[in-house]
């Protein structure tokens, strides 16, 4: 199947857009991810586009590999090509002028005020991100408890993510997840 051209060109205008504004990484675009695909154009449920996050954070690799899976998704290998190229390529070159630009002024008051004012910014994307995926995620009161005790324990304590992934995933397969 061939997919719409349209709809390449609306995946690569969205990415692109939202790479230029994903501080902090690609979890910091998960909010607008989530509403283009899900609840603007309805091209997947909140539950499959839950399953590809998480299968984004056990991946090996960095996790932008949603966008990829997204991409995908919604228009095959041309839609997984275009919405990784659209995700990746503009904050990459942003990346790049700004990076040398930023060597330049290095002591200058203006950039460690700039600096100061990207973490909350970088913290509130991903905040948001993890609501919506854990709203999406949540389907009954059983998965709201854990989603809730794997946030504190993960909050709490200094273990491997995956543990608890793993702890999880074995209590999605006795049916009680």
């Amino acid at each position: 199947m061939k997919p719409d051209g349209g709809i390449l060109l609306t995946l690569a205008g969205y990415f692109a857009l939202m790479s230029l504004f994903a501080i902090g990484g690609a979890n910091g675009a998960i909010p607008g991810m989530h509403r283009l695909v899900v609840e603007t154009k309805e091209w997947m449920t909140d539950r499959q586009f839950a399953d590809m996050f998480a299968l984004a954070q056990v991946t090996p690799g960095p996790n932008v590999i949603i966008v990829t899976l997204v991409g995908y998704h919604v228009a095959g290998i041309a839609g997984a090509l275009v919405t990784t190229l659209a995700m990746c390529g503009p904050a990459c070159a942003f990346a790049l002028f700004v990076g040398r630009l930023w060597d330049r002024f290095r002591s200058a008051r203006w950039r460690v005020a700039i600096q100061a004012g990207l973490v909350p910014i970088s913290i509130g994307l991903t905040a948001a991100s993890a609501l919506i995926v854990a709203r999406a995620a949540s389907t009954s009161w059983v998965s709201v408890v854990l989603t809730l005790v794997a946030a504190a324990v993960s909050f709490r304590l200094t273990i491997n993510p995956l543990w608890i992934f793993a702890v999880a995933a074995l209590l999605g397969l006795v049916g009680l997840a």
